[in-house]
């Protein structure tokens, strides 16, 4: 009666963990977002599944976690595998863990090779503070809004983008963060092809327009203390927007972006509360 997050290479089978090959054997339940990519899985790490196998990926999860909601219920043990890496960080899992969870029922994880980790550890960019941000949003508008809101980020941070939206986000990086803005591309970590780019951020537009392939993990400088210092009002309003798309109420936004861009409380308030052009 377990839900077990089972975290699967980002690259090489032989990364995968010893306790990842005994759960896939053992488990009443293999919930995979793609059930070919299991089977490879499987075959590379020679195990054998005695349980069921089910989908679960973005277009049925919704409809698939009552079902697995029963299995536990009933005393099985789920185990949730994606793609590559950990379930629920930009892949398959999140809706699945927090009914669990809501449920009383028990969670646990195998943990295993992580991108975000990775590559923040190859960047050559500070490790003391980092943010994971994810995928941006596809459309350019939506995209820029964002990456304005991360202009006065303090920490490291680090997204997943898709190869043929590499360059276009790499250019609307330089845009919204600056140029200069160090950062490193790393595409097929752990793989055969594996390849880091270090560099400023234009550096790296001009590389990127030639094709990417690839899985692709961004990591970008945080923000230096002048820039985080010298935001006018409009910046300073998207940076409350920001945080309130994120899920916090306005005073709780305009206290995370005094603490983060060291700006006076009066002058986050006022830029909050100005209309929109």
């Amino acid at each position: 009666m377990t839900l077990v997050l089972a975290a699967t290479p980002i690259g090489r089978a032989a990364d995968a963990p010893a306790r990842l090959a005994a759960e896939l054997a053992t488990a009443d339940v293999v919930a995979a977002e793609d059930t070919r990519r299991l089977r490879r899985l499987c075959s590379d790490l020679q195990v054998s599944i005695g349980g069921r196998v089910v989908s679960y990926f973005d277009g049925n999860e919704r409809a698939r976690v009552p079902e697995l909601l029963d299995a536990l219920r009933v005393g099985d043990r789920v185990v949730l595998v994606t793609d590559a890496g950990m379930p629920s960080v930009s892949d398959p899992g999140y809706r699945l863990v927090v009914a669990a969870a809501e449920a009383g029922l028990p969670v646990t994880a195998v943990p295993g090779p992580s991108a975000v980790i990775t590559a923040l550890a190859v960047s050559a960019l500070p490790v003391d503070r980092f943010c994971f941000e994810g995928f941006l949003p596809r459309k350019a508008g939506e995209r820029r809004r964002r990456l304005d809101g991360l202009a006065a980020e303090p920490r490291t941070m680090v997204f997943f983008e898709a190869p043929h939206r590499t360059a276009a986000t790499l250019r609307s990086m330089a845009d919204a963060l600056g140029a200069d803005r160090r950062a490193a591309v790393c595409r097929e970590l752990t793989k055969t092809h594996e390849e880091i780019r270090r560099g400023p951020l234009a550096e790296l537009v001009g590389w990127a327009d030639s094709g990417v392939r690839g899985e692709v993990t961004v990591v970008v400088a945080g923000a230096p203390a002048l820039a985080r210092s010298d935001l006018d009002a409009a910046a300073l309003r998207n940076l409350v927007a920001e945080r309130e798309d994120d899920g916090l109420t306005r005073r709780d936004a305009i206290a995370a972006v005094v603490s983060a861009t060291g700006a006076s409380k009066r002058v986050v308030y006022d830029a909050a509360h100005q209309p929109w052009p």
